[in-house]
């Protein structure tokens, strides 16, 4: 795992006190902070907003999915600050439409898309000194994965032995509904773009680096990104 030496402590502390969440079970934010790898560094161009959704429409967009494997529920968007609700913008780049972009500075994910738009998703991110910028790809995805826990994380937090063999598919399995798993070189980066419940936790900096959106915003980038896709993450 990449820690910054001045945040280590740190680290753990907030580990400690963020597992546990939902019935004892390990939480996404505590597992997030828990798993990380680091990799280079690179920079990119701005966008322009458009104007986004109403809270109508974002009650209608982060819904209830009934018909998963586990039933979805509702994200209660009255606790996103509508900025992060996703949306179509102008995005000046000359990546290739399909890249995804990730502006951890300002808690989004941009997916480019033709004419110079692209679709920008709110994000949680790394926090202070767990922050990486680089490029990568998608290596592979899941639906409702099966998480096991770093084995750095293990030494950290032993409760989370229990899971060493892995925790199945779940709405309380760390990696959620849809996961992209960013490869560099052929190798696993230890980091992902998962799918999150937490409202909250959206245009925040609360992991070792993964990049989390609303279940809903992730099962809608998923559905349209393939294997190979390059991600880029800028400085933040």
């Amino acid at each position: 795992m990449m820690i910054d030496g001045g945040n280590a402590d740190a680290g753990k502390t907030d580990e400690a006190a963020l597992l546990g969440r939902r019935g004892g079970l390990l939480s996404r934010r505590s597992f997030l902070i828990g798993s990380a790898a680091g990799v280079g560094t690179l920079g990119l161009a701005g966008c322009v907003t458009s104007d986004g959704m109403s809270l109508a429409e974002a009650r209608q967009v982060y819904g209830p999915v009934p018909d998963e494997k586990f039933p979805i529920p509702a994200i209660d968007v009255s606790k996103v600050d509508p900025k992060y609700y996703r949306r179509t913008v102008r995005y000046d780049t000359k990546e290739a439409p399909g890249t995804i972009i990730v502006d951890p500075g300002n808690y989004y994910v941009y997916r480019i898309e033709e004419d110079g738009n692209a679709t920008r998703y709110g994000a949680n991110v790394g926090r202070d000194g767990f922050r990486w910028s680089g490029e990568a790809y998608v290596g592979r995805k899941g639906e409702w994965a099966t998480w096991t826990p770093p084995k750095e994380m293990i030494r950290r937090q032993p409760e989370a032995a229990k899971w060493a063999r892995g925790m199945p598919g779940g709405l309380d399995n760390p990696l959620g509904a849809r996961t992209l798993y960013l490869y560099q070189n052929g190798a696993y980066t230890l980091y992902t773009i998962y799918a999150s419940l937490d409202a909250e936790s959206i245009g925040t900096g609360i992991t070792s680096g993964c990049v989390g959106l609303l279940t809903q915003d992730m099962m809608h980038l998923y559905s349209r990104t393939p294997v190979k896709t390059k991600v880029i993450v800028l400085p933040a």
